[in-house]
């Protein structure tokens, strides 16, 4: 009766999630978001580790700007599938841009990419020497010549917006599951002793949550960050014990109401450990709250990530980030090309938000009142 109850309550919490427009698109983005950090460099036009191929002559380019490559191979490294698809290929060819070219029998001219307008100084290649191992110019060009287009122009260093901005992707994913993770595990284990046992357990824990609720969230994440050192997995620790004390406050608060009810005195009354009736009776009772709060604190941590890679501290180059993206571009708003800093903001902005709307329609669908 009590499985049939809780098949039941799950089923109509689900429906009425279901007609929560707003949610539920909100959710089908989070997962093609999910799956775009995934395969990054599978779609990614620059497959290279960290998208950090550069052109110094194309910097700062508009969106859906082409330009002919030239490129050079390079020694190959043993490089296995696993690490190319989940971590990109190293660096295997010099490419350069240029705006035209000529072959004859034995030398190929070609002029580089100075600017539109602007011709560059000719250079020449030869077959034997620059390309060893292709037997003629039209090998060369159908391998080594191409037309690159770049959806989301380049950055000042001339990398691609678009490939930078897809696996940029990973890390605010990342930051927000480690971090909800970590807050989950600390604040529901804190939470639930402290309203469980009160007394000066709860005392205790309380003058704990206040104290680190006092601190700016902000400024506790920069201490913690100093003090184990800039890096990818010091900022996700950080930001995850700066989110605990709201964890640790809600499920504090719905233990106390909870193990008062007749459930959990019969739990006791049959002998059951204080640890058992934690874990299988009162946390599964409260955990949808909680599950509203973790949406909410996965939009925090998006946001907390991308200032503190904007103030230099997060993630480090030449790993892509949305804040490190607009900390380099946001200059360029009045220099007369602002999309390089408004690309990575519009996309902060629709995560985050995502991740709110869902929160939104998960409270309204696991309102009991309703």
């Amino acid at each position: 009766m009590n499985t049939q109850k809780s098949n039941s309550l799950t089923q109509l919490a689900l429906q009425k999630f279901k007609k929560n427009f707003w949610g539920v698109l909100s959710f089908w983005f989070v997962i093609f978001c999910f799956f775009l950090a995934v395969f990054a460099y599978a779609v990614a036009p620059d497959d290279t580790q960290n998208a950090n191929q550069m052109h110094l002559a194309i910097h700062s380019k508009n969106p859906g700007f082409s330009v002919n490559m030239l490129s050079f191979p390079v020694e190959e490294s043993s490089q296995n599938v696993f690490s190319s698809f989940f971590f990109g290929n190293q660096i295997s060819s010099a490419e350069i841009p240029i705006s035209s070219y000529t072959f004859t029998q034995d030398t190929l001219y070609v002029k580089p990419y100075t600017g539109a307008g602007i011709e560059g100084l000719t250079k020449t290649y030869t077959l034997a020497k620059d390309f060893e191992g292709v037997g003629s110019w039209e090998e060369v060009e159908k391998e080594f010549l191409q037309q690159k287009t770049f959806y989301l122009g380049t950055d000042k260093y001339g990398r691609d917006m678009l490939s930078r901005m897809l696996i940029g992707i990973r890390i605010s994913l990342s930051i927000g599951f480690v971090a909800v993770f970590i807050s989950l595990v600390i604040g529901i284990s804190l939470g639930a002793i402290a309203g469980y046992y009160g007394g000066k357990v709860d005392q205790a824990i309380m003058w704990l949550i206040n104290v680190t609720w006092s601190i700016p969230t902000l400024l506790l994440v920069i201490a913690i960050t100093l003090a184990l050192g800039k890096g990818f997995w010091q900022v996700f620790i950080a930001v995850g014990l700066t989110m605990w004390v709201e964890v640790a406050r809600v499920v504090r608060g719905q233990v106390m109401g909870v193990k008062k009810l007749a459930y959990v005195t019969a739990a006791k009354a049959l002998g059951f450990s204080n640890f058992r009736i934690i874990q299988k009776h009162i946390i599964p009772n409260i955990i949808a709250p909680v599950i509203v709060i973790s949406a909410a604190n996965f939009a925090a941590a998006i946001l907390v990530e991308s200032g503190l890679s904007f103030l230099g501290i997060g993630a480090q180059p030449p790993t892509p980030s949305w804040g490190g993206m607009i900390k380099d571009h946001y200059s360029y708003i009045i220099l007369g090309k602002p999309y390089l800093a408004i690309i990575p903001g519009l996309a902060i902005m629709s995560l985050v938000m995502a991740f709110m709307l869902i929160g939104n329609a998960l409270r309204d669908a696991l309102d009991v009142r309703t």
